[in-house]
């Protein structure tokens, strides 16, 4: 399970229970980017605990929450080490898993620190496959579709020069981005793939 504060939450702590014990997720901070926590049913329950106040003024904490399946964890090496490279059977996967697959380039990037994260703004000129509408058709209409996705500050990405081919999913709204091998390599690998028949889905790759 992934939780994510709202915004403007506030008038209480929530922590993760199991057998009496409490582990503290998110503390009662008015105001402040909500971040995302996530922890396995097994490791207990939430517990919502109200925090005294020194006013009579209504608080009101909510918060969003997504159920991962095991077969969607298997992006979850953006967790465990976010910045490096996919390897090949994690790209392969990812075409298969992902909430979009798109073919294009990285137009700019934008850092905000403040919520540790880089925006990624591309401009696709292929679309494989979105479960929401992340990209838009550009205004121009020149067949090309316009969008950002997003990666932890950490990564340093900086624009780059060439085609990808950009993987993600869509958590609490936001596009966040998977493997995003070069396009050139992604060929290389999934004609190998396709070669020695262990390819785990296809893709079109006019």
């Amino acid at each position: 399970v992934c939780i994510k504060p709202f915004r403007d939450s506030s008038g209480a702590n929530i922590y993760l229970e199991k057998t009496g014990e409490l582990r503290l997720l998110v503390r009662d901070i008015r105001g402040e980017p909500g971040q995302v926590q996530c922890f396995s049913l097994e490791q207990g329950g939430l517990f919502v605990e109200a925090t005294p106040q020194q006013d009579i003024s209504r608080r009101t904490t909510g918060f969003q929450y997504e159920l991962m399946s095991g077969q969607r964890g298997l992006d979850l090496h953006v967790l465990s080490a976010p910045c490096r490279p996919c390897s090949d059977t994690e790209v392969l996967l990812a075409i298969c898993t992902s909430d979009f697959v798109v073919r294009g380039f990285i137009e700019d990037v934008t850092h905000v620190p403040e919520q540790q994260v880089s925006v990624i703004y591309l401009r696709v000129n292929r679309l494989h496959r979105q479960k929401s509408r992340v990209f838009q058709p550009a205004p121009e209409d020149s067949g090309h579709w316009l969008g950002h996705v997003t990666t932890l500050l950490q990564c340093g990405v900086r624009p780059g020069h060439g085609e990808f081919l950009f993987t993600g999913h869509v958590h609490f709204g936001e596009a966040q981005l998977g493997c995003a091998p070069r396009f050139s390599d992604f060929q290389r690998m999934y004609r190998k793939a396709e070669e020695m028949g262990i390819n785990p889905c296809e893709i079109n790759m006019e």
